[in-house]
C-alpha cells in the first residue's frame, strides 16, 4: 500500500482500550509497525498474541485499575463499547450506565496531564440519515449512536472548559481480516463467510442500504496519524467517502466466490438507510491511497482461505 503518513512520533507508550477487538488488534499491529510501545487492554483473551504487543487482562470498568493502568501511558485509544447497533434497543441502559459514565471518569483522569486521548466513535450511527460532514448536527436514530454522541459531547465540554485536546474519530464501516460478524457488525464479513460456507445470508431490507466501507488497514493508518495532530479540529470522519449498497457487495462477493443464498427480512428501525462520510479533514492529516473495495474484499477472502480454512 502506497502511503505517506504526516507524523513524527517518538517511541511513546500507547494503550488501546478494547485492544482485542477487531479494530483494536489491527490498530495495535499498526502502532507497533510505526515503532510505538504498544499495550492492549481487554477483559477478553486475544485470539492470538501478536509480536511486540504487551497484553493486559483487566476490566475497563474497574476505576482504580483503569487509573493505574493509564498512568504511565502517553497515548490512549478508547475503543470499548458494551452495546452494538443491532442490540442497542434492548441493552441501551448498559450503554448509558456503563460506557458513558466510565468514559467520563476516564476523561477526568486525563485533565492536567499531557496524555493524548482519541475516542473511537461511530460515523455510521451518530449522524442519522443525512449527507455527512463533521460539522452537521448529529441526529442518531438508535441508542448505540446516541451513547457515542453523549460521550463525544462530554469530551467536547472537557476540551472547552479544561483546555484538553481529546479527539473524536468517527469511523464509518470498517471491514477486513479479523472481523467477526457474529459479534453484531460486519456485513462484508458475513457475505464472504456465508458464500464460502454455502450458508444463508439474512438481509434486513431489500439490499439497497448504503454504507461507507473502509478497509481496516486504512482505518488504522488514519487513526495513527491523529497521534501527532495538534490543530484545532476535534472531530474526524474515518472513511472512504464512497457509498456502496449491500446488493453491490453481494455482486462483488459472488463474482469472487459463488452465488449466495439470501433471505430478505423487514428493515430494522435501528438501521440508517444511507451513510456516506466526508473524509476531507482526515485526508489533510493522513495522505493515504485507500485500498479499493474490490481489492479489500479480495484481500479478506485470501486471508480467510489461508488462515481459517472455512471453505466448503
Amino acid at each position: 500500500m502506497d502511503m505517506l503518513i504526516k507524523s513524527n512520533v517518538d517511541k511513546k507508550k500507547v494503550i488501546i482500550l478494547g485492544g482485542n477487538g477487531f479494530i483494536g488488534k489491527n490498530l495495535s499491529k499498526c502502532c507497533y509497525k510505526h515503532g510505538l510501545d504498544v499495550y492492549s487492554l481487554d477483559i477478553r483473551e486475544p485470539d492470538e498474541e501478536l509480536e511486540g504487543i504487551n497484553y493486559i487482562s483487566g476490566d475497563f470498568f474497574d476505576e482504580i485499575f483503569l487509573k493505574e493502568i493509564i498512568s504511565d501511558k502517553d497515548i490512549i485509544f478508547h475503543a470499548i463499547s458494551t452495546i452494538q447497533p443491532g442490540n442497542s434497543n434492548q441493552k441501551y441502559m448498559s450503554g448509558y450506565n456503563r460506557d458513558m459514565i466510565e468514559s467520563i471518569r476516564l476523561f477526568s483522569y486525563l485533565l492536567g496531564t499531557k496524555k493524548k486521548l482519541i475516542f473511537l466513535s461511530s460515523g455510521g450511527t451518530v449522524y442519522g440519515n443525512q449527507p455527512i460532514k463533521e460539522d452537521v448536527m448529529a441526529l442518531p436514530i438508535n441508542h448505540y449512536g446516541n451513547v457515542k454522541l453523549c460521550i463525544e459531547n462530554t469530551m467536547r465540554v472537557f476540551n472547552t472548559q479544561m483546555h484538553s485536546k481529546m479527539l473524536i474519530a468517527r469511523i464509518s464501516n470498517p471491514y477486513g481480516p479479523g472481523q467477526d460478524f457474529n459479534k453484531g457488525v460486519g456485513f462484508i464479513d458475513a457475505a464472504i463467510k456465508k458464500a464460502m460456507l454455502g450458508d444463508v445470508l439474512e438481509i434486513w431490507g431489500n439490499g439497497d442500504t448504503v454504507r461507507d466501507y473502509i478497509y481496516i488497514d486504512d482505518v488504522c493508518e488514519m487513526l495513527y496519524s491523529l497521534i501527532d495532530y495538534s490543530g484545532e479540529e476535534e472531530v474526524f470522519n474515518i472513511s472512504s467517502g464512497i457509498g456502496t449498497s449491500q446488493n453491490d457487495i453481494i455482486n462483488i462477493v459472488e463474482d469472487k466466490i459463488r452465488k449466495i443464498n439470501i433471505i430478505y427480512k423487514d428493515r430494522r428501525s435501528v438501521d440508517v438507510n444511507k451513510i456516506i462520510l466526508d473524509n476531507s479533514k482526515i485526508s489533510n492529516v493522513c495522505d493515504i491511497k485507500l485500498i479499493s473495495l474490490e481489492n479489500g474484499i479480495e484481500k479478506t477472502i485470501d486471508h480467510l482461505k489461508k488462515y481459517q480454512n472455512i471453505w466448503k
